[in-house]
């Protein structure tokens, strides 16, 4: 017989037996006679050897050839450790085999039954076979199993040709009775199929196979099991943790000081900004308290595990900062200038709220009756601070939540002379850099010679940094295939919540809260039916694709204790992980925050969503224009497409018509800026081939792509396989992104002032009111919008689709809304790069001129505090290797 790959799947009492084979051979029926021929003479030659044992081992075994008993003996112990098949089933075998073997297999079996003719049958020694003892037995089963491993017929029927596997087989045969015979993915006995692997003890039901991981043969699974390959997906092992090597930075430590002094080079300037912020609050409050010498600070009651926020402004207080001893209201030291200043603006509430007009009016209809007392922000709030000549501050009015009578004293949250100290620590070892650095640089130029692998990564990283340093997006191609295979199918996801016994929402998951994105409103649905509709999609009554969208899930910011294996996975493929990753980081200041601080949540987090490619107008499924406060960078793990039937594009093509018409009785039309190639005003035909000339003009604005084969992961086995995620030739976007540059930041705020009428945000409604363009997150500028936007300010963004596998950097600072093309299942993670420091500052300044209950208004990143500790962080990680060079 030839055998590709020499496995078998093993089940109890009902067993199905599978081995792969690389062409049909006549002599398959010949192998089973043999096999079931061997089956049984078994029963006497147990029998035989139950009688030598007891009689002491006097009698002389039978010399073995070919046919003899103990050959037959030996080599159904082979099939009965391997196969395990029962006493009935081997008597149907020999029964069904025998009437169409050939007169080779025959004389075969019947030479074992001549060889056998005096042994006692089965009845007649019932009683021996109760007084043969369990040593004996077990003694007679070793005695067997010596002999198989001799036995180099019989193993070729469960070898590869590689003899480097040939222990393996033993380790199987132990490992399938310590296992009982169970899937290591479902736990369960009752599966009539199962594939063993060759690597270790562990076996895949066939149910299992074809259900968790499609994409890998029987062949596979047997030669490399997922648990040995680190993507099994059972409930155990979507648990654990620490499986997999996450980290691809294998740098030196000349490399590693070269990120520190280039961190603390770029972050010292706004330390120096900070520190000279604090020294001029110290005159200040020197002069109030008429000393010329250094004054003593009283250091405020907050915990190290409180934050301290401005009540005026709602911005992080790293340090310094003024108090009412009356009414404990706290002032940054910004708006203590302000007050002083005169500059100082209210913070009024927003209050208004979009209305409800009913299911009809989303959809073209016509209005419910509703309340038109809408309630706007207050702005008429009295903003009468004083600050009296010696720069004392009186505590804000009662109206803007202070006290208004007493005057606010000084307070410091660290050490008294720290944050001057540190920023003379850093310098000092910047200065120790320039001397030192010509001794690492020469070990490192000794341990890392000849590294290809190594001088690609540098390449890779001095491209992604030009690019970075000037604000520009980045895109990182095939990033998957540096994972292990871990299916990233919601239903796995979700399956590993639900069994998540530590978490204390694995009971709520049934119903999640996900955002229809027509009305852009949370709606319950229960999690299956979710998932579903992620799969083939949902439709309202009137066949409208349904669009939902869960955002920041599962609902916690633990992703690393309720999916861990998920969370090392993704750690494992990010690109440039001396940014990106939130555990070690060297460049992500996000990182260097120390156990006693409160850390912001900066992910990872997924966010699954419903998609279709044609663009809707109303209800699709996108990320509205938005601006977020540090670096981001968002993976696309896994898509599923959902096709239109005719019957819906016709539904969509009549209520597109509808919402057109509703827009033009509102007022709210937009001015189509559409223009035919040859100037004069376009047909609805003609407009719709136009729109696909631009779209494809505007593909060919794409951000600088950089290829995922530069990092190389190795594990402690060495390398995982790579994983093909679709056939690259066929892959097809799935998310369109629009990345706006910063400098074009305020001409595209002043276009949404100007067409803010022509948008609708919640339950479909008109935008009534704008606070910030970009901030308010309720605009989402489609291919007209964005033409327009081209022609009246010559911006034009970024716009590219997104892939499976493809990583998307996204600098601070620069605007970016997204449409899903497909259902998608995006992991994304934020950072903070020494880089983009300063964008993370303005975006700061400009959220706490927000009013009051806006949604992008708390400081939530806390840059200022994250610049003083990354310097202090990294001052000592390089003064320890400075010291060891």
């Amino acid at each position: 017989m030839v055998f590709q790959s020499s496995y078998f799947i093993t089940c109890a009492l009902r067993m199905e037996v599978v081995v792969p084979r690389q062409e049909q051979s006549n002599q398959h029926s010949e192998d089973m006679l043999k096999f079931s021929g061997c089956a049984k003479a078994f029963g006497n030659s147990k029998r035989k050897a139950e009688e030598f044992h007891e009689c002491g081992g006097n009698e002389k075994p039978e010399p073995e050839g070919k046919g003899n008993t103990m050959g037959c003996l030996k080599e159904y112990k082979v099939s009965q450790e391997n196969f395990g098949i029962s006493h009935k089933r081997r008597f149907q075998e020999y029964h069904t085999h025998q009437t169409d073997t050939n007169s080779k297999g025959q004389k075969d079996v019947l030479e074992c039954l001549k060889e056998t003719p005096n042994l006692a049958s089965k009845k007649r020694d019932g009683s021996k076979k109760l007084a043969a003892s369990k040593k004996k037995r077990k003694l007679e089963d070793e005695l067997l199993l010596d002999e198989l491993e001799q036995d180099e017929e019989m193993l070729f029927l469960l070898k590869t040709k590689n003899r480097s596997r040939t222990g393996r087989i033993n380790n199987i045969m132990q490992g399938v009775q310590q296992n009982n015979r169970k899937c290591h993915q479902c736990m369960k006995k009752e599966r009539t199929s199962f594939v063993p692997c060759t690597k270790c003890s562990k076996m895949y039901c066939m149910r299992c196979i074809n259900q968790w991981y499609p994409d890998m043969s029987t062949e596979e699974v047997a030669e490399s099991c997922p648990f040995c390959i680190k993507n099994c997906n059972c409930n155990v092992c979507l648990r654990s943790k620490g499986t997999i090597k996450t980290s691809n930075m294998d740098i030196t430590n000349y490399e590693k000081a070269q990120y520190l002094h280039y961190m603390i080079n770029l972050l010292l300037p706004y330390l120096k900004q900070i520190c000279h912020e604090q020294c001029v609050e110290e005159d200040i409050e020197a002069k109030i308290q008429g000393k010329s010498s250094e004054i003593e600070i009283p250091q405020s009651l907050c915990g190290d595990k409180e934050r301290v926020y401005c009540d005026h402004c709602a911005t992080s207080i790293v340090d310094l900062h003024r108090i009412c001893p009356n009414c404990s209201y706290e002032l940054c030291l910004k708006c203590c200038k302000e007050i002083r200043e005169g500059s100082i603006t209210p913070r009024p509430e927003m209050k208004f709220q979009y209305v409800n007009r009913g299911y009809d009016y989303m959809h073209g209809g016509d209005p419910l009756p509703v309340s038109c007392d809408l309630e706007t922000s207050d702005c008429h709030i009295s903003t009468e601070c004083n600050a009296r000549s010696d720069g004392s501050v009186s505590c804000v009015p009662k109206e803007m939540g202070g006290c208004g009578s007493s005057l606010l004293e000084l307070r410091r949250i660290l050490p008294h002379g720290w944050m001057s100290d540190l920023e003379d620590k850093a310098r000092s070892m910047l200065k120790i850099w320039e001397i030192k650095q010509t001794t690492l640089q020469h070990e490192e130029a000794v341990s890392s010679y000849g590294s290809e692998s190594k001088s690609s990564l540098k390449e890779g990283m001095l491209l992604f940094r030009k690019h970075w340093t000037n604000g520009e997006p980045i895109i990182v191609r095939d990033v998957l295939k540096h994972g292990t295979g871990l299916s990233w199918e919601p239903m796995v996801m979700w399956r590993a919540l639900c069994d998540n016994l530590a978490s204390d929402i694995s009971s709520k998951m049934s119903e999640v809260k996900a955002i229809d994105c027509m009305a852009n409103c949370e709606v319950a649905i229960n999690t299956r039916m979710f998932f579903k509709g992620y799969i083939e999609g949902r439709t309202y009554g009137n066949l409208w694709p349904e669009m939902l969208k869960l955002k920041d899930w599962p609902p916690s910011d633990k992703f690393e204790d309720l999916l861990p294996r998920h969370c090392e996975e993704f750690i494992r493929f990010l690109p440039f992980q001396q940014y990106t990753d939130p555990r070690a980081g060297t460049l992500n200041l996000a990182v260097k925050l120390p156990a006693h601080v409160l850390k912001p949540d900066m992910g990872p987090k997924t966010y699954i969503a419903y998609g279709i490619r044609e663009e809707l107008g109303r209800g699709d499924s996108v990320t509205k224009l938005h601006c977020d406060m540090s670096d981001a960078v968002n993976i696309l793990t896994h898509t599923a497409e959902v096709l239109l039937t005719d019957r819906q594009k016709s539904t969509i093509s009549n209520l597109k018509e509808a919402h057109r018409a509703q827009d033009e009785r509102e007022h709210r039309a937009p001015q189509r800026a559409d223009v035919c190639l040859n100037g004069r005003p376009c047909d609805s035909r003609e407009h719709i081939e136009n729109k696909e000339v631009l779209e494809c003009n505007n593909m060919d604005n794409r951000p600088i792509e950089i290829s995922g084969d530069i990092f190389h992961n190795v594990s402690e086995g060495g390398t995982f396989p790579a994983i093909s995620t679709e056939n690259e030739t066929m892959v097809t976007g799935s998310a369109l992104w629009d990345i706006f540059r910063r400098e074009d930041t305020e001409k595209l705020g002043a276009y949404l002032r100007k067409h803010s009428k022509e948008f609708r945000h919640t339950y479909c409604s008109p935008v009534e009111q704008v606070v910030h363009p970009i901030h308010d997150q309720c605009f989402y500028l489609t291919l007209e919008h964005k033409n327009k936007l081209k022609e009246e300010f010559g911006v034009e963004p970024w716009t590219f689709e997104q892939k499976l596998g493809e990583a998307v950097f996204i600098p601070a600072g620069c605007p970016h809304q997204v449409r899903n093309l497909k259902s998608c299942t995006k992991v994304a993670v934020d950072f903070v790069s020494p880089e983009n420091v300063h964008e993370c500052l303005r975006l700061t300044e400009e959220f706490r001129q927000l009013p009051k209950k806006h949604k992008a208004r708390e400081d939530k990143l806390e840059i200022q505090k994250m610049i003083v500790y990354a310097i202090d962080q990294a001052v000592k990680d390089l003064e320890a290797l400075l010291n060891c060079s």
